[in-house]
């Protein structure tokens, strides 16, 4: 087995016998999908935005995840009460910028939380992560990049830099960004952005592997490995768009290491 794919089978068995809970404060469009991954792959998911009670569950969390995919005020406040909460704990957050740069108010929402607490992981889109360092005019069309993952390699630099944090950028090809490093991920299927919510998925995912282990940096790649085989593997079955979602779920949980060993196209 090469070293990557050790690492990364090596955290997958962490996060399978701790079971780490992962506080997700994410959008209702992907609820299920993205608890039902957590699930699948080892995990602990919770779902919890009220103001009431996001600090207590922080408490008891080894990651926060938070996606601003469906944004209102009273989860905004949420997110606020938990990123600090956690910061307080020192446990990872892994931020999504879900659709920052359609509309002003998800910009201003996503410049209000960065400078709050400074986040972990930042992993979104190439739009996303283009739009958020505005270095250009870079259209995101909803949630959907319109852009390659190479061509926001500058933006995810910058990112990393002036946040000091980790930066994951999902495309064709993955990018994962600390400092000056970057490490490309080459796994995954051309179907995979057709299945709503795969994005955020790996957002989840991200906090799942970030629980685990104590680098973010080898974490975010971890993840994106693996939702790149999750997304291979279950290709090879899927009819279409829908089925691909619920083998990606199957492959995440009957995941082996001679499956990693095998695929991984991990580039440096």
């Amino acid at each position: 087995m090469s070293t990557n794919a050790k690492i990364v089978f090596d955290d997958l068995v962490k996060i399978r016998q701790q079971k780490p809970l992962i506080h997700n404060i994410t959008n209702y469009v992907v609820m299920n999908n993205t608890a039902n991954a957590l699930l699948s792959l080892g995990a602990s998911p919770v779902m919890a935005h009220a103001v009431e009670e996001v600090a207590d569950m922080v408490k008891i969390a080894s990651a926060l995840a938070v996606n601003i995919g469906t944004l209102s005020k009273h989860w905004i406040e949420g997110m606020k009460i938990a990123m600090r909460a956690a910061a307080d704990r020192g446990i990872p957050i892994v931020f999504d910028p879900v659709g920052v740069g359609a509309t002003p108010y998800r910009n201003e929402t996503c410049e209000e939380l960065l400078s709050l607490v400074k986040p972990t992981i930042i992993r979104g889109n190439p739009s996303e992560i283009m739009a958020l360092v505005k270095l250009n005019s870079a259209s995101t069309r909803g949630v959907d990049s319109t852009e390659s993952s190479d061509a926001a390699l500058e933006s995810a630099l910058k990112l990393a830099r002036y946040h000091n944090c980790v930066v994951s950028v999902s495309g064709e090809i993955d990018l994962i960004v600390e400092g000056e490093k970057v490490v490309r991920v080459a796994n995954g299927d051309a179907m995979m952005p057709l299945v709503t919510g795969l994005g955020c998925t790996a957002t989840c995912i991200t906090a799942a592997f970030a629980a685990v282990n104590d680098s973010p940096f080898i974490a975010a790649i971890n993840a994106m490995v693996i939702m790149g085989l999750a997304g291979e593997i279950a290709a090879e079955e899927a009819l279409g768009p829908g089925s691909l979602q619920v083998d990606f779920i199957d492959s995440l949980y009957t995941m082996e290491r001679e499956q990693i060993e095998m695929r991984i196209k991990v580039l440096d």
